[in-house]
């Protein structure tokens, strides 16, 4: 059990999110009202971008954390689960948990990171629109049963209390937008839309054209998006395309490695004579098993699980900039990982390292931009 949960940790700060899932739950079957086990595994959920499972993870780590009165538990999972709620598109939940993890710790650093991205949101959207409203508690309903109040839960009775998560309401067809960058060998293209069902989604992609499309249950259409020419050339069998819950995103492998793509489309058509070689098609993969939910007390100290990684958010319309720095910190090994998390948070966001060996030796000064000076918060 400690192995398996020691595993999934591993995988985690190595970025390998999506395989850490399998340890981690592995770890639950044994212990499945782990408060420690189920924030670990809502990281792992979040990180691959299935906040569904993230929150069912994070609210059932609140719920035992809150059986065993152990504080620093409750803030661990209480973070999480704003962060997935935030992710879920609920902003007037996620405000109302974040409160919560303040009133516990008015220090908690994750909060100073997320109540703006939360509350410029909620400004966004108005006070009185849907996914403002507050709809949780501060400590969620879980079924109660004798294994559970003798902290002995059976995994077949932890998973049979697991709450059905639930799916993001989709994007409507005119809110649909699509993004992109490229680096030397691909071009990243994402739609951000929400909830799109992945078993009926098509995608075709030919050597110089791609198209997508998906039914929008929310009014009864179907979205369509056609790049025809594509700018240049693409190696269609190494392109890849993954169904997200917050977006669609599609790569493309070019075909001419260092060429710079000045728009995704070429003004030109393709003559009758232009070859068409390559050619791929989206399978929305089979669905995974969901392990069982819920966790016990942890012995170790309070966790900050967002110093792990910084891709946690996917705000709408980021940039090639944001994506470039994603990617970065995705690819980077967990020294200089460290080392980025920590001199972008001690500097407030005015400087980015990569050297761990200088930036453990010191906080990281606040460096304005010229002509300004930083102050403390009231002054």
């Amino acid at each position: 059990m400690a192995t398996q949960a020691a595993r999934g940790k591993e995988l985690i700060e190595a970025g390998k999110y999506q395989e850490a899932i399998e340890p981690l739950t592995a770890a639950l079957k044994e212990s499945p009202t782990s408060p420690n086990y189920l924030t670990l595994r809502a990281l792992a959920y979040q990180r691959s971008q299935q906040y569904p499972e993230a929150l069912a993870d994070a609210e059932a780590a609140v719920a035992y954390a809150h059986k065993r009165a152990k504080k620093e538990l409750i803030l661990d999972a209480q973070i999480r689960r704003g962060i997935a709620l935030h992710s879920l598109g609920r902003y007037g939940d996620a405000r109302f948990v974040f409160d919560i993890v303040s009133r516990m710790n008015s220090e908690a650093k994750d909060t100073k990171l997320w109540v703006p991205r939360n509350d410029k949101k909620i400004e966004a959207l108005g006070k009185d629109h849907e996914q403002v409203k507050v709809t949780v508690k501060e400590v969620p309903d879980i079924q109660e049963t004798k294994s559970e109040e003798s902290h002995e839960p059976t995994p077949a009775t932890a998973a049979a209390s697991t709450p059905a998560p639930a799916r993001p309401q989709q994007t409507p067809v005119e809110k649909i937008r699509h993004d992109w960058y490229q680096n030397n060998q691909s071009v990243y293209i994402t739609l951000l839309a929400k909830g799109v069902p992945a078993d009926k989604t098509q995608v075709d992609i030919t050597e110089r054209s791609l198209t997508v499309s998906f039914p929008v249950a929310t009014s009864g259409t179907t979205y369509d998006f056609t790049l025809d020419p594509l700018y240049a050339a693409i190696d269609a069998t190494h392109s890849t395309t993954n169904v997200l819950p917050s977006k669609v995103e599609i790569i493309l492998a070019k075909a001419t490695p260092g060429q710079k793509w000045p728009a995704l489309e070429n003004p030109d058509p393709l003559s009758s004579s232009e070859p068409t070689a390559s050619h791929a098609t989206y399978t929305a993969p089979p669905p995974q098993p969901s392990g069982p939910s819920y966790p016990t007390s942890s012995r170790s100290g309070p966790k900050n699980w967002d110093s792990i990684g910084a891709d946690e958010d996917e705000d709408e319309g980021g940039d090639a900039t944001n994506a470039f720095f994603k990617k970065l910190y995705k690819d980077a090994s967990p020294e200089v990982q460290r080392a980025m998390m920590k001199s972008f948070t001690e500097s407030n966001g005015t400087a980015l390292s990569t050297n761990w060996e200088e930036v453990s030796k010191k906080t990281v000064e606040t460096l304005p931009p010229d002509g300004m000076e930083a102050r403390k918060w009231g002054k």
